[in-house]
């Protein structure tokens, strides 16, 4: 985050001084939320991932069963250190399980194999939002190595030149980060959702169980709405301060 003070001015206390309060206060909101959404996924995770799932299988044998179940075959489960390091390569054509997760036969540990495997179900079946995403990538692996020097290079350059060029270029590059996280949660509510399903319609769970499998991901989701969220308080962070010192 960038703080750039110019001096006191009485009019900035209204109109554009007023949104660029806002959004502080906004991105503070969001910080709070983060930390609060953080806790509780952490402590649901860890309290379901005591409880035996009811088919009693690994978090690699509800991975591959829901992966054959949806006719795909090209897509190896394996391991990775970490916790909660789960994902889908689709590069590698590869789910990879943390190994809390790959080992156990825990609610928590067969809720993640299967949102991971929703997303190898999204790839094979060409969901648009994951497609859109991947187009993304690039751009924003650009932007976020240059986006904070556009910025303040551009700053710099209206203080001297009056003109700011080179802070809206700044800015486009935030949008963009600010738009994958956007398009990530159609993608990551979608996992879930394919998750649940399958784990009911297959039998793995039902009942209770079901329910805390479903409130498990849930948390995990409600992560990227807060990354979403605050990927816009720092986009309209950006902007509030550009227009205060223009």
């Amino acid at each position: 985050m960038i703080h750039i003070f110019s001096s006191y001015n009485p009019y900035m206390d209204y109109g554009v001084g007023l949104s660029y309060s806002a959004a502080i206060v906004l991105m503070i909101v969001v910080a709070i939320a983060g930390v609060v959404v953080q806790s509780r996924l952490r402590s649901v995770m860890a309290k379901y991932a005591t409880v035996p799932a009811p088919a009693g299988m690994s978090g690699k044998d509800i991975a591959e069963k829901m992966l054959h179940d949806h006719g795909i075959y090209n897509v190896q489960v394996t391991h990775v250190k970490g916790h909660l390091t789960d994902h889908f390569n689709p590069v590698t054509m590869t789910v990879n399980l943390s190994d809390d997760v790959y080992f156990s036969n825990s609610i928590t540990a067969a809720a993640v194999a299967a949102h991971e495997c929703g997303h190898a179900v999204q790839h094979a079946t060409g969901y648009t939002p994951v497609r859109l995403r991947s187009q993304l990538v690039p751009w924003v692996n650009l932007s976020s190595s240059l986006a904070t020097w556009v910025i303040v290079i551009g700053i710099a350059l209206m203080s001297a030149t009056g003109s700011a060029f080179l802070c809206w270029v700044g800015i486009a590059l935030v949008a963009v980060s600010a738009l994958f996280a956007i398009v990530t949660l159609p993608v990551e509510y979608n996992a879930s959702e394919r998750a649940i399903a399958w784990l009911q319609s297959s039998g793995m769970m039902h009942g209770r169980e079901l329910n805390n499998a479903s409130e498990a991901l849930r948390w995990a989701a409600r992560t990227y709405l807060v990354a979403a969220l605050s990927a816009i308080a720092t986009l309209l962070y950006y902007v509030s301060l550009i227009m205060r010192r223009r």
